[in-house]
């Protein structure tokens, strides 16, 4: 017997803590019990959203007229395979909870992921990446529910369209598949280390050697809780806006406008600029609104957190003044990376 709550708060279940209230909801636990969620919403013609930990979807104020399911499929398997090893991990478990397991079984691959916030589903959907990793480096497959086709699958790699800050989850099929589980590609006894410029220094500036995962693991944790508020204390959904992609022509103009060379990155002949960078240089770094009741972080203005306000039509308000006023300063447009549901 599966127990369905009903009139829920949405401010729950996003770590912005807005939005509006949702008809039904349930926990979901086993694949057993998404089978009777299934058939019940079908049964009784109710639309349904499944998240994760909330971390990276920010609920409208209108709420949602039907079923939300929390995903809390649990799940840490491992096969060792010498040097490689294969976790499937439940698509409910914490994220950084399963990255702290596989480092203290010495395992390389996600460590840099570290202290990232939400489930571990939402790092397929969002292929996460920090400090010279991302999920689509160690991925293998994802295995999901097709609800167009209303049957399990195993979707490849290749089949989840990863790329920066996007996949087939995200962008091209959003809300067709439930992510369940997937599986990732660790190794053992063969760590390389990538080169990351703010890793480089904690090292040269604490003078660490030699690395491994779990000093990668705690330089990570270390940077990012000097840097970034923590959601469980500061409600805000982390990085807010993407680094934007733009072309040569684009990057030739504003550099030509800035009169020097703003901070990027080159890969597969893309350009890759520094959001952060482009809201401070806009002014609008420790920006607080008090009109709308929301702020820029003091320490990172990517971070965008919820000081007073009380409604998602003022954040969107708020998201508007940043995007534009670093539009008139820079003719680079930002995107934000939180979801807003339902869309």
């Amino acid at each position: 017997m599966i127990n369905y709550s009903s009139d829920v708060s949405l401010k729950d279940f996003t770590t912005m803590k807005l939005g509006g209230r949702a008809k039904f909801m349930v926990n979901l636990k086993s694949l057993s019990q998404l089978d009777q969620i299934i058939e019940w919403v079908n049964k009784e013609s109710i639309n349904f959203l499944m998240i994760g930990g909330g971390s990276n979807i920010i609920w409208l104020d209108e709420g949602f007229n039907g079923l939300l399911i929390v995903n809390q499929l649990p799940g840490f398997e491992v096969e060792n395979h010498q040097n490689d090893w294969i976790i499937k991990v439940g698509a409910g478990e914490i994220w950084d909870k399963i990255v702290a397991k596989t480092v203290l079984l010495g395992l390389s691959g996600i460590e840099a992921l570290s202290l990232i916030p939400g489930k571990v589903g939402g790092t397929v959907m969002q292929n996460v990446g920090a400090y010279g990793q991302e999920i689509k480096d160690s991925l293998i497959d994802v295995e999901v529910f097709d609800t167009v086709a209303k049957k399990y699958q195993v979707l490849s790699r290749d089949q989840c369209l990863l790329d920066y800050r996007s996949s087939l989850f995200k962008n091209y099929q959003p809300r067709q598949y439930l992510i369940l589980s997937l599986r990732l590609r660790l190794t053992k006894n063969n760590f390389k280390y990538h080169s990351y410029e703010a890793l480089d220094r904690y090292f040269d500036d604490h003078k660490i050697v030699p690395l491994d995962s779990e000093t990668i693991r705690q330089a990570v944790m270390n940077i990012r809780r000097t840097k970034l508020p923590n959601p469980a204390e500061i409600a805000n959904c982390g990085s807010f806006f993407a680094n934007p992609i733009v072309t040569q022509e684009q990057f030739d103009k504003l550099n030509l406008d800035i009169k020097h060379k703003a901070p990027h990155w080159t890969f597969d002949h893309k350009i890759k600029l520094s959001a952060a960078w482009l809201i401070e240089y806009s002014g609008l770094k420790d920006f607080h609104d008090r009109q709308t009741g929301f702020a820029t972080w003091f320490k990172q203005p990517l971070i965008v957190i919820n000081e007073n306000g009380k409604t998602t039509k003022d954040l969107i308000k708020f998201k508007d003044l940043i995007v534009n006023q670093v539009f008139q300063k820079t003719q680079v447009r930002l995107s934000m990376e939180p979801e807003f549901l339902p869309n």
